[in-house]
């Protein structure tokens, strides 16, 4: 979806510009990915592969949700059906942030109505040898399928992801979802060499993963760090940032957009945009304002629409849409998104509704750049 009149923009990096993750360069995610002006919002949701839709429950039936993610064709086209449906900006892969994880054989999978659950938590320094560094090309081989499969159909970008080192860590500690994180907090504070380890291990594992995505056509990537909300900004600058500038400092050659995002992170937009992200995703509790202040310039911003509000229905939605399109597009560099995933209990026609609503909005920059 190229913006008309609009000079092709460069690709950078070590992969040349006709490799595939370069191949839709022009399009309106990626260049408000990379702040440039586009004559209209890119928008896409986060959990938009699955989730609500119909179709993604008929087809991926009872089964595990990483029994879906081991098979290239269901995965792909699961991939692709939010796009068909909605004629949203960008695909986003199906997957999970732990598949890595449970491909080099730590123990973990993910339990229906539960989430992530490791048997065996991650308790030790012997725990160090459960989670081998990724050589995706062996682990993670059906993910590139996918990767490939659905990028030989899509006529917009496709985002790869992996999650940050401190998010997959918290599963792995914790062995399930957490609202305290008591474990995860007193490893840190108890043992920080042994955390450190784990987290270089952790970013290793994120580079290869969201590396090897790019390679196969992947046109972007994000960063999940989805619990990273529940640190203070001491411990988040001492025990989480640098190694999330470490996973984004080993993507820069590549020449791809990368976002970044957790929930709860108002306090720590200004520290996740210095990681090195070029996108920073804002959830619904800060107003895009407030987080163009935060993050500074350079930078593009991604959100923030309460998720909730899609359940609450169309008028809600389009209210709430209204005020964050004219927040948003003040400057070059807004991607519209949900401040969190899709939420289950979402009428696919909310979103179908808010996709074109937000396509058919004028930004500013729009007459400013004719």
């Amino acid at each position: 979806m190229a913006d008309a009149a609009r000079p092709a923009a460069a690709p950078t990096g070590l992969l040349p510009a006709d490799h595939p993750s370069h191949r839709l360069s022009d399009s309106r995610y990626l260049r408000a990915a990379r702040c440039q002006p586009t004559e209209r919002v890119p928008v896409w949701f986060q959990r938009q592969a699955g989730r609500s839709l119909p179709e993604y429950r008929a087809l991926r039936g009872e089964g595990s949700i990483l029994d879906a993610i081991a098979d290239p064709h269901i995965a792909a086209e699961i991939t692709l059906q939010p796009v068909r449906r909605y004629g949203v900006d960008a695909a986003v892969l199906f997957s999970d942030i732990v598949v890595p994880a449970a491909a080099v054989g730590f123990g973990i999978d993910i339990v229906p109505g539960v989430g992530p659950v490791a048997a065996e938590p991650f308790r030790s320094r012997a725990d160090l040898g459960r989670l081998p560094l990724l050589d995706a090309d062996v682990h993670t081989a059906h993910v590139l399928d996918t990767v490939r499969l659905a990028c030989a159909e899509l006529a917009v970008p496709l985002v790869g992801f992996a999650g940050a080192p401190f998010t997959v860590a918290s599963y792995l500690i914790e062995g399930r979802p957490s609202r305290q994180h008591l474990a995860t907090k007193s490893l840190m504070h108890t043992d920080p060499k042994l955390w450190h380890d784990l987290m270089e291990r952790l970013a290793a594992i994120a580079v290869a993963s969201m590396r090897s995505q790019v390679l196969a056509g992947a046109s972007a990537v994000q960063l999940f760090d989805s619990w990273a909300g529940i640190l203070s900004p001491d411990d988040y600058a001492a025990f989480v940032a640098p190694h999330s500038t470490r996973v984004f400092d080993e993507l820069a050659d590549l020449g791809v957009p990368r976002a970044h995002f957790g929930v709860g992170t108002g306090e720590l937009l200004d520290q996740m945009a210095l990681t090195g992200a070029d996108v920073v995703g804002v959830d619904w509790r800060v107003r895009l304002d407030v987080a163009r202040r935060r993050v500074g310039e350079g930078v593009a911003l991604q959100g923030n629409l309460d998720p909730a509000l899609c359940v609450a229905g169309w008028p809600a939605a389009r209210v709430a849409a209204d005020r964050i399109l004219e927040q948003g597009t003040q400057r070059p560099g807004f991607i519209f998104n949900l401040g969190h995933g899709v939420l289950p209990e979402t009428d696919p026609a909310v979103l179908e509704q808010l996709t074109h609503h937000v396509q058919a909005y004028l930004p500013p920059q729009a007459h400013q750049h004719p």
